[in-house]
Parts: structure tokens; C-alpha cells; sequence
């Protein structure tokens, strides 16, 4: 069973400091929600988990069964089984939806799947999150609804099956209808319990449908309070206000 451990993570982005030390473990079966203020560093941490060269790593550790994956490019991170599902997932003209995700599933596994194969799961994915079969043949992101982004971040997700999943504000820019198919389709991909998933987000209306076992409140680029399902409760009717005061 897989185990993500964060020890002591600092990042800094052109000089100024953003992580101060974060300490996390998400191991296979859990789900782990980090809640914060914008600003607070909850998408520093996943991209620099994820490996952007736009964060520094000043300090720390992240182990991905016992490997250190800041020794890795992004893509043997993402070969090791680390997944992100990005905020804002870029358009690349010219390369269809259907050619990214068997491209991606073939580097993944370090061979092609076989086409029927493919297209079969390929089907099966798009059915489940009420994607249109003509999905599959537009540019990668070009023109997508913020609906549409997240919901091909989730399909690219459950083709892939990696280890452990970042998820980065998936729930931003949904309407209900769109933010209950996404969350059905995480629920889906940590139901074999072989899986971690880490969700990052403002707000609790996602956790109404993505139960997690683990809440932890980031403030000042710091991991500030943990707790179970009932901190987002906590969160919901208090705000962030008391902790972004602390960590001034």
C-alpha cells in the first residue's frame, strides 16, 4: 500500500518564502482535505510536490514509498504514480483529447494499451463523468468550459490510476450539477481503497459530497490545525479569519 510523507517541506517562489515547514502523510485508502485562505500556500504545496520549476525547494522531503520524488523529474514523478489535477489545466491546440490520455496511460505504464482496450476504457470513463463521445476528438483543453476541464482532469485520473492523487481546487468554477459528477468520479477512483487522495480547497461544498478522513487548515504557508470531517464543519461557520491572524 502507497504512502505520500511530506516532511519539513519549504518552498520559495523568486526569493520569498511560501511552505515553512509541512508536515503530511496520505497513505493508500485515505483522503485528506487542506483548507485555507487564498494565499496561504495550498497550491504551492502541489505544484511543488508535482515538481514546477517555478518553486524552489529550500528545505525538506516528499517520499512516495519511500523514494524521495524532489530527485525526480516531473515525469518519473508522475511514472512513480503521483497524479495533479490541475486549477487551471492549459489548452494544447492540435493534440485531441483521446491522443493526450492513451499518449499519457503509455508513458504511465511504459507500453501502449492496446487500442481496443483503450477505446473501450476510454468509453467507460466518458460515460460515467456524462462526457459527449465527441470529447474525445477536440484539442486538449482548447475552448473547454471550466466543467469540461475538470471533468477530463478526473477521466485522465482514472485511466491513469496513480498511487496518489493531488487534486487542486478541483470543485473551482462548477455549477452543482458539474461539482456532483466530478465528486461521484473521485469517490470512484478512491473506492479500491489502494489509493490516497489529497484535495485541496476553499470551500466545504465539495467535502459534502467527498467525505475526507483528515482535514488540515493551512495558514502562512504552515499546516496550523488537523482534525476530522467535522474541522470543515468548524471552517464553514467560522472562517479563516482566526488562523490568518495567528500566522501573521
Amino acid at each position: 500500500m502507497s504512502t505520500l510523507e511530506i516532511r519539513d517541506l519549504q518552498v520559495a517562489v523568486e526569493d520569498k518564502q511560501i511552505l515553512r515547514g509541512v508536515n503530511l502523510t496520505v497513505k493508500a485508502g485515505e483522503t485528506h482535505a487542506i483548507m485555507g485562505p487564498n494565499g496561504s500556500g495550498k497550491s504551492t504545496l502541489a505544484y511543488a510536490v508535482a515538481g514546477h520549476p517555478k518553486y524552489t525547494i529550500t528545505g525538506g522531503q516528499v517520499l512516495l514509498d519511500g523514494v524521495d520524488i524532489l530527485e525526480l523529474s516531473v515525469d518519473e514523478r508522475a511514472r512513480a504514480g503521483l497524479f495533479l489535477a490541475m486549477q487551471y489545466p492549459v489548452e494544447v491546440p492540435g493534440v485531441s483529447v483521446s491522443n493526450f490520455l492513451r499518449s499519457a496511460v503509455t508513458a504511465a505504464r511504459g507500453e501502449a494499451p492496446k487500442l481496443r482496450e483503450f477505446a473501450k476504457d476510454l468509453k467507460a470513463g466518458m460515460d460515467a463523468l456524462s462526457i459527449d463521445a465527441s470529447f474525445a476528438q477536440r484539442n486538449l483543453n482548447e475552448g473547454f468550459s471550466g466543467g469540461e476541464k475538470k471533468r477530463h482532469e478526473i477521466l485522465q485520473m482514472e485511466l491513469l490510476k496513480p498511487k496518489i492523487a493531488v487534486l487542486d481546487e478541483t470543485d473551482s468554477g462548477l455549477d452543482v450539477d458539474a461539482l456532483r459528477v466530478v465528486s461521484e468520479g473521485v469517490n470512484r477512483f478512491r473506492a479500491s481503497g489502494e489509493t490516497g487522495v489529497l484535495l485541496i480547497t476553499h470551500y466545504t461544498r465539495i467535502l459534502r459530497y467527498v467525505k475526507p478522513d483528515f482535514v488540515h487548515v493551512f495558514a502562512g504557508g504552515r499546516i496550523v490545525e488537523e482534525g476530522g470531517p467535522e474541522l470543515a464543519d468548524k471552517l464553514e461557520a467560522e472562517g479563516y479569519e482566526a488562523y490568518t491572524k495567528a500566522s501573521a
